[in-house]
C-alpha cells in the first residue's frame, strides 16, 4: 500500500506544474507578452519561452508517468507491497522532479534527456519486476 505515497507525490508535482502553467499564461496575457489568439489552439503566435517550457513540462508529466500510475494501481489491486518496487517508485518520482526542475529552469537538453532516460528506464525495470513477481 505504500506505493500510494510516491504516486501522490507525482500527482502533486503534476498539479504544481499545471497550476504554474495556467498562472503563467494568465500573467503573460495580462502583461501583453503573448497574443490572446495563441491560447485558442496554442499555435500561430509566438509565446514567451517560459510559457512553452511550462506547457511542455506539464504534457511530459502526463505521458510516461501514466505507465507508472498504471503499474502502481496494479500493485495496489494485487496487494503487492515490495520494498524494491517502492524504492524504484521513489527514484522515478525523484528523477521526474529533477526532469521538471531542469525543464522549467535552465533547460539543458542533455541534462533533461538524461533525467528522462533514467526515469523511463526505472519504469521499464518496475514493469519487468512486476512480471517477475506475478510469474
Amino acid at each position: 500500500m505504500e506505493i500510494i505515497y510516491p504516486m501522490f507525490s507525482l500527482v502533486v508535482l503534476t498539479f504544481i506544474i499545471g497550476f504554474s502553467t495556467g498562472i503563467s499564461r494568465l500573467v503573460s496575457a495580462k502583461k501583453g507578452h503573448v497574443d490572446l489568439r495563441y491560447f485558442k489552439l496554442l499555435s500561430g503566435y509566438a509565446p514567451p519561452d517560459y510559457i512553452v517550457k511550462l506547457g511542455r513540462n506539464f504534457s511530459n508529466l502526463l505521458e510516461v508517468p501514466v505507465l507508472f500510475y498504471a503499474l502502481g494501481i496494479i500493485l495496489l489491486a494485487l496487494g503487492i507491497n515490495n520494498s524494491l518496487m517502492l524504492g524504484f517508485a521513489w527514484v522515478f518520482v525523484g528523477l521526474r522532479g529533477i526532469h521538471s526542475f531542469i525543464h522549467v529552469t535552465y533547460n539543458n537538453p542533455i541534462h533533461r534527456f538524461l533525467a528522462f532516460l533514467l526515469s523511463s528506464s526505472i519504469v521499464l525495470i518496475m514493469w519487468v519486476q512486476l512480471i517477475l513477481i506475478i510469474s
